[in-house]
């Protein structure tokens, strides 16, 4: 019983949490469930990773099926107006998580923090269902969401994937390799829920041995500018994560100057 009222305790911290954000944000979070909303869902994710109408981002058929198979499908509004999308479907039984495919939000809605928003409705609908973490993939050159899901949400890289998806022909990766890494959010860990709260976890601190992996502050923009600095970036990024990695190495933080910070396996905390 113990067991249980922790529980309950955990999923009603975590849904206040995320009542909280929404209202900081401007925004209401819910889970969108019919044909209209979904087709508005894969229009705003279409707009946003600019795909045609004939190459959505989610098929419709997909989207509806993984409606009615219980997975999470959730939409931010302001003033009535869907400004934020994330999708999400269940894992292998084994990995206890949630795989969180895609979210996004509008680019006239940037700045006001809807996608931390989002990410924690998306936590509480997860722990509400007795799911222990969530995961997902990000580009590892992009500076600004390397900090919001390492920094601002907590989760913790678990891999390097090299050219994950292959060729992509939406405006956001075209030409260019799609490498990623996979996120773990342990949701129920302490440094996430008070994350969760509002709160700003103090700096990673520094151990002997700790190094750093650089990215380029704005890897968007250099794309535009000069495509092939940006491929140098890619390869030289790729080869530093993943010979870090292999050999045990854990990436314990992010840091906005210095890039990812790099523990090897010999340095405990």
């Amino acid at each position: 019983m113990a067991e249980l009222m922790h529980d309950d305790a955990v999923v009603s911290s975590a849904q206040r949490d995320a009542d909280c954000a929404a209202a900081a944000s401007g925004v209401s979070i819910r889970e969108l469930g019919a044909v209209g909303e979904h087709a508005e869902a894969i229009a705003l994710l279409s707009r946003i990773w600019r795909r045609s109408p004939e190459n959505p981002v989610v098929p419709p058929e997909l989207m509806r099926a993984l409606s009615k198979a219980g997975n999470y499908i959730g939409g931010a509004f302001a003033d009535d107006r869907l400004v934020g999308v994330a999708i999400a479907f269940h894992a292998d039984p084994e990995r206890h998580a949630l795989y969180s495919h895609i979210a996004g939000i509008s680019a006239e809605s940037a700045g006001r923090s809807i996608g931390f928003a989002l990410k924690q409705h998306q936590r509480a609908w997860a722990l509400g269902r007795g799911i222990d973490a969530i995961e997902w993939t990000f580009d590892p050159l992009v500076a600004r969401n390397a900090h919001f899901n390492i920094t601002k949400l907590g989760a913790r890289p678990q891999e390097y994937l090299s050219d994950f998806y292959g060729a992509m022909t939406d405006g956001v990766n075209s030409d260019d390799e799609t490498d990623r890494l996979l996120m773990r959010w342990e949701l129920r860990d302490a440094g996430v829920a008070l994350r969760a709260h509002g709160s700003s976890p103090q700096p990673e601190t520094r151990m002997p041995g700790d190094r750093t992996v650089a990215v380029p502050p704005d890897i968007e923009r250099t794309r535009r500018e000069d495509r092939a600095e940006a491929q140098v970036w890619r390869l030289r990024v790729r080869e530093q994560l993943t010979r870090a990695l292999d050999a045990g190495g854990r990436i314990v933080g992010f840091d906005r100057t210095e890039g990812y910070i790099i523990r090897p396996e010999r340095t405990t905390a």
